[in-house]
């Protein structure tokens, strides 16, 4: 691929990391040209953002967010070159722009609020889940935070612990809207059938608080990315694990995958045929298939190889080509 645009967010959070899920993919591809954009924050250049930018190996960096930046790098501009591709997480104007872009230029994939779902059975500690589901729900007021669990005890419990936890979070003004209106806790009769919730879900991170997490990975297949066990959440994954925390999100995780190298490669192919009698034995079944779809033209191309090094014939011309 000749070049890519990585987004990279700003807005109410500076987000280093995703200078590195989207510049260091691309380059690690091999892209020649990386055209990263981010946005001021509050009037003021985001240091910390164009450093890691730099960092991560953008070619250029422009200051430059929202829907403007990402027309800027799709149809381009008289200081901004135009790229093939689009990538990075944002807000809703952001992924509707790419939305509607797709096709004037390649995107990583569609990208809504951030989400969790978090299965949890009785072993499950009720204070881990309220934490990491309020982790992600501070992202924005419309970020949805789901328990899936086969304990009543341990709902109650994570339920009691978020309501007494939200009040102290610096980031309340978003946590709380976002679990008053799309915080939900479903209960399941078995672990089995928490994981079949789970799927309809397809949610961009699933966190799997269980006795025995890596069953999800024979059971589940629609999820954005898994983390399995107490020991690992989500927020490892944004922030620090290695995996790359641009994923699907509104149910999309049950046709793609999240962002990674191949997301930048192109795959393409090329034909030689060497052997002229390869090549005749080609013509032959090339002109059968052809005419069984009524295709002439393309049966003639191959009527042409057929006869020319097959020393044949040509019923449908005047003059013998062979």
């Amino acid at each position: 691929m000749s070049g890519a645009g990585a987004y990279v967010p700003g807005g109410r959070y500076p987000l280093t990391a995703s200078a590195h899920m989207t510049i260091v993919t691309a380059k690690v591809a091999g892209v020649p040209r990386v055209a990263a954009c981010t946005p001021p924050i509050r009037g003021e250049i985001p240091a910390a953002t164009v450093a890691a930018m730099h960092l991560a190996g953008a070619d250029e960096i422009h200051l430059l967010g929202g829907v403007q930046a990402v027309a800027a790098l799709a149809v381009g501009t008289e200081s901004v070159e135009r790229v093939p591709m689009l990538a990075g997480p944002g807000n809703a104007y952001v992924a509707e722009a790419k939305r509607q872009l797709f096709g004037e230029v390649g995107i990583d994939l569609f990208a809504g609020p951030t989400e969790i779902l978090v299965i949890a059975d009785e072993h499950a500690d009720p204070f881990v889940v309220a934490v990491d589901l309020l982790s992600q729900a501070e992202h924005g007021p419309d970020s949805p935070a789901v328990l899936v669990t086969t304990s009543e005890e341990l709902a109650r419990e994570a339920e009691r612990h978020i309501e007494r936890l939200l009040p102290g979070m610096p980031t309340r003004d978003f946590a709380g809207p976002a679990w008053r209106d799309h915080g939900e806790i479903v209960l399941a009769g078995t672990l089995d059938e928490a994981f079949r919730i789970a799927d309809s879900y397809a949610s961009e991170h699933v966190e799997v608080l269980t006795e025995n997490p890596r069953q999800a990975l024979d059971r589940m297949r629609d999820y954005g990315a898994l983390f399995l066990g107490e020991g690992t959440c989500v927020s490892y994954g944004d922030k620090v694990i290695g995996t790359n925390h641009v994923l699907p999100t509104r149910g999309a995780a049950r046709y793609t995958g999240g962002l990674w190298v191949g997301k930048y490669l192109k795959t393409v192919t090329y034909q030689e045929v060497t052997d002229t009698a390869s090549s005749a034995l080609l013509g032959e079944v090339c002109g059968r298939a052809a005419r069984v779809e009524l295709f002439e033209g393309h049966a003639r191309s191959g009527d042409v190889r057929a006869a020319k090094y097959g020393r044949g014939s040509l019923p449908w011309n005047e003059e013998d080509v062979a």
